[in-house]
């Protein structure tokens, strides 16, 4: 059984950071991660990006949408047909499959968290962040015996980093 590492921890600890150096020496990975809209110095949303190039938008400040977390509106559609896409492709042709993040934005898309399920039961190796929020559908997948999960903070990337490396390299 392979084991999947997910990455948490407070926002702006560091997370993605992490999440990439992780990937960036992996040579069979796919999926995405994000990235923070910034202007005039302020956050106004997040951008997906797979590990292939593909970008578009997951929310933004005035973006309109049903679908609203505070004072984001959420982009379900590149989430779908970026990130979605991005795990799926992974699953296929891939030995290790990123997903940055499994949070509260993402989870309003039944595709996305049918997508994260499969990946978790698949043969492959999950890396990814899962957001700290006390959601059941993430608290199941913290419960699974096939995760491990890591606090991030400020002040253990390189332990962290030697961990999960020690981790990859030995399964």
């Amino acid at each position: 059984m392979r084991t999947h590492i997910l990455l948490t921890g407070k926002p702006k600890s560091g997370k993605t950071t992490i999440l990439k150096r992780i990937i960036q020496d992996l040579k069979s990975c796919g999926g995405f991660y994000t990235e923070e809209i910034v202007k005039d110095e302020r956050r106004i949303g997040f951008k997906i990006k797979t590990i292939d190039g593909k970008e578009g938008i997951l929310a933004k400040k005035d973006l309109k949408s049903r679908y609203r977390l505070g004072k984001y509106g959420i982009n379900l559609e590149d989430l779908e047909n970026i990130g979605v896409d991005a795990i799926e492709g992974a699953l296929n042709n891939k030995e290790i499959v990123v997903i940055d993040e499994i949070g509260k934005m993402e989870l309003f898309s039944r595709k996305f968290k049918d997508i994260v399920l499969k990946a978790l039961d698949s043969d492959k190796r999950v890396i990814g962040v899962i957001h700290r929020q006390q959601l059941e559908f993430l608290n199941s997948i913290r419960r699974r015996k096939d995760v491990l999960v890591f606090e991030v903070n400020l002040d253990n990337h390189k332990e962290l980093l030697n961990k999960i490396s020690a981790i990859i390299g030995a399964l």
